[in-house]
């Protein structure tokens, strides 16, 4: 398992990079999902995610019960606030002299109320971090079109309106694979040790629809299952082979799917984790892990659809499950989000990069291209080569 990118005389920059300057950037802007932080919460904000869909309130209510099974609190903003502690403290221990604000797509902090806060306190050049490692509609174009719908109305009122950068995609950066795999390995020595040697790894990840997989990244890229499934399968691979190279032991895996939401008529990405349980169980595997590799956090998604739903599936089959970790606020993934900054800001000042990258594909782009994550519905996104506000 090799690391590109390591830092060379010649000065070129890379993951282990000693420097400092942060220019052009003046703030970096953590961007998320958002969730309710309580039980009155929870439908105004199922609203906000499924706004324009004409939802009745009834219908959110049922979609939301699982929210209301942990109070109506959904963990996700708490995480955030955990990340954003432990990149200013990454930062500051590292000289890194860059203010880190957070704003939500579908919660408070609201995106453009942080945004409309970080113009009036004079940040003019912004990188962005969205918390989706990986390439989709979902997890880059539509995050890039909130950032276009909140410029516009901040130029709307008059404001500035800044330069926002999106980082690129992290999801074979070292500092976001390694946290995982030491989770995977502690999972596997949790089970007990007749069972450990023969458990079947589960990479789990949002099920999107199919005809979004397909465009998901860049137009080369599309095709079947397109970046988003071949990014995923390219971190499972890294993950199967460090754990064999740590263990001597090489388990059986496949990347599976959880958290699908959409219209039964519609294919999504199968299989389904508790459909994958009841194979593996009937095929004779002796326990599962489940690796959440498509999400940075445990929140929601995670706490119900695996350590719920999926937990309790595993239990009526009698099969023994494990969950390992997603990486949250690890110090080493603090780490690689410094390194992105410093990279990408490098990059912008005309220096030459090494990018940090492990697996087959190699660091992603900078710059989305235009066609890359296509919507259905054509909007104006911010942070690509088709931005408005270049």
């Amino acid at each position: 398992m090799s690391v590109a990118g390591l830092s060379d005389p010649g000065g070129r920059i890379g993951c282990m990079s000693d420097l400092r300057d942060p220019a052009p950037y003046d703030a970096l802007l953590l961007l998320s999902f958002g969730g309710p932080e309580g039980p009155d919460d929870v439908v105004p904000f199922l609203a906000n995610v499924t706004r324009g869909r004409g939802i009745p309130e009834e219908r959110l209510r049922e979609v939301g019960k699982h929210y209301f099974l942990f109070g109506g609190v959904s963990p996700i903003n708490g995480q955030n606030r955990a990340l954003l502690d432990a990149l200013r403290k990454d930062f500051a221990e590292h000289g890194l002299d860059l203010p880190v604000h957070w704003g939500n797509r579908n919660w408070a902090p609201y995106l453009t109320d942080t945004l409309r806060e970080m113009v009036r306190a004079g940040h003019r050049r912004i990188a962005v971090l969205a918390t989706s490692a990986y390439a989709s509609y979902s997890g880059c174009r539509q995050y890039r079109e909130n950032l276009a719908e909140a410029l516009s109305v901040l130029a709307a009122e008059g404001l500035p309106v800044p330069r926002v950068d999106k980082l690129r995609h992290y999801f074979n950066h070292p500092g976001f694979v390694e946290p995982m795999t030491e989770g995977v390995l502690a999972a596997l020595a949790g089970l007990p040790e007749e069972l450990g040697a023969g458990a079947h790894l589960a990479f789990t990840t949002h099920s999107i629809p199919t005809a979004a997989a397909d465009t998901s990244g860049p137009e080369e890229a599309h095709g079947e299952g397109g970046a988003y499934v071949a990014q995923h399968l390219d971190v499972a691979r890294v993950i199967v082979e460090a754990v064999r190279e740590r263990t001597g032991v090489e388990h059986p895996w496949q990347l599976v799917y959880q958290s699908r939401s959409g219209a039964p008529h519609i294919p999504w990405l199968e299989p389904d984790i508790c459909d994958h349980l009841e194979a593996v169980h009937d095929e004779g595997a002796p326990a599962v892990v489940m690796v959440p590799i498509g999400f940075v956090s445990d929140h929601m998604e995670v706490l119900y659809d695996l350590d719920t739903e999926a937990a309790a599936k595993a239990a009526e089959l009698g099969l023994p499950v494990r969950r390992s970790p997603t990486v949250g606020a690890d110090p080493r993934f603090a780490a690689a989000v410094r390194e992105l900054v410093l990279e990408r800001s490098a990059a912008e000042r005309g220096r030459a990069v090494e990018r940090c990258a492990i697996g087959a594909l190699g660091p992603a782009h900078d710059l989305c291209p235009a066609g890359c994550c296509p919507a259905r519905t054509p909007k104006p996104a911010a942070a690509g080569a088709d931005s408005p506000y270049a």
